[in-house]
């Protein structure tokens, strides 16, 4: 069968949950696609590294952006580049002026159909969705095929904000091979990783953007005792600011920054508990990562992170709003080892059970199969 033509369009293709999730995707497809991948921001594409050398995967630099003020000549070039592929899969604000030019000239023959993917907001969104983006998305969406979402809170805003028919909605919670996570973990896969015999590491991974309100987490390690010791693995604007804040908390020393590192798998199960400090997430892959793993979590009360850790550990997910209360849940863990291995046990049981990839990688390709004419992309 000749393989599809694919275009992604991207609003970062920096490797977080959405990068990782689509580059899971196309390493699953295999030669039944050829994918062209654009980015609304070029200069970032660490997840490029993520793709198996054997994918036809491009980046080319002649495509027209995605980024730029919204006018009726940057869709033209839009669509016109369109039609050379088969489908087109929009990811997130940052691809939504690809979404409105293929509504805007859906007329237009030839055109592939169009599937968004929407899995959270930034920081500019996160107290308050902004009502003017929600009226281009609303109009935009319209001339999608399907928009797919993997928490709960987001289908209900699909569908009461943005107005989406029901029929159109696909809620996918992400899943991972989770075989993978159960593994030994290898320390040598976190350079410069120490630990002495009574430390207790607690471990995040993230993207540094101020979204993910790290220094939180710096603050609540200080608080939790000085035998914590933290590692924040992922890359981004906010780097200076952590660093800075673990400066003023005495954390310099016991803090470990390695950058972007592939394959979580090798180095998350080092981690005595896995922390969330987020101020918005949805469906996070590295939260399902670290209960695959086996860690306890300690999370903010963001998107479906609390129905997705086992119910044991639902009390260590607190508000937002509730530094001090994130503080004390983290302290909990640190000073009691069999309760972390306890929940641990629990989260991985949850994981095993309930968010294996097969699930998932199923129900993409019935959907993106389906947009293409066929029974499956499989």
């Amino acid at each position: 069968m000749k393989s599809s033509k694919i275009l992604h369009l991207h609003s970062t293709f920096s490797l977080g949950g959405k990068e990782a999730r689509a580059v899971q995707l196309m390493n699953h497809f295999g030669a039944q696609a050829d994918h062209t991948i654009l980015s609304a921001e070029p200069d970032n594409l660490s997840a490029r590294d993520a793709i198996d050398p054997k994918i036809k995967a491009h980046f080319p630099e002649e495509a027209p952006p995605l980024a730029g003020k919204p006018s009726i000549s940057r869709y033209r070039e839009l669509v016109a580049y369109f039609r050379k592929f088969d489908l087109i899969l929009s990811y997130n604000w940052g691809s939504m002026d690809g979404v409105m030019a293929r509504t805007l000239f859906s007329r237009v023959e030839g055109l592939p159909p169009l599937i968004h993917h929407e899995d959270g907001f930034n920081e500019d969104e996160q107290m308050k969705l902004n009502w003017k983006r929600n009226m281009f998305r609303k109009f935009a969406l319209g001339g999608s095929q399907a928009l797919v979402v993997p928490s709960a809170r987001l289908e209900t805003i699909a569908k009461s904000v943005w107005k989406q028919p029901e029929e159109k909605v696909h809620r996918v919670p992400n899943g991972i091979d989770v075989k993978r996570f159960e593994k030994k973990p290898q320390r040598g896969a976190l350079p410069g990783f120490k630990k002495g015999k009574d430390d207790v590491v607690v471990g995040t991974v993230a993207g540094l953007r101020a979204v993910k309100n790290l220094p939180r987490l710096v603050r609540a390690c200080a608080a939790a005792g000085d035998n914590v010791r933290l590692v924040i693995v992922g890359e981004g604007p906010e780097n200076d600011a952590i660093r800075a804040e673990a400066e003023r908390c005495g954390m310099a020393d016991r803090l470990l920054m390695p950058g972007f590192l592939a394959d979580p798998s090798r180095y998350v199960g080092l981690f005595d508990i896995f922390a969330l400090s987020s101020d918005s997430e949805q469906f996070p892959i590295s939260l399902i990562e670290a209960m695959a793993a086996g860690c306890p979590v300690v999370a903010t009360d963001v998107g479906d992170v609390k129905s997705m850790v086992c119910q044991a550990n639902q009390g260590f997910v607190k508000p937002v709003s509730e530094e001090a209360q994130f503080a004390e849940a983290l302290t909990t863990l640190v000073q009691h080892e069999q309760l972390r291995h306890d929940i641990g046990a629990q989260n991985q049981m949850k994981a095993q059970a309930e968010y294996n990839e097969s699930k998932m990688l199923a129900r993409y390709a019935l959907l993106y199969g389906h947009a293409l004419g066929r029974p499956s992309f499989a």
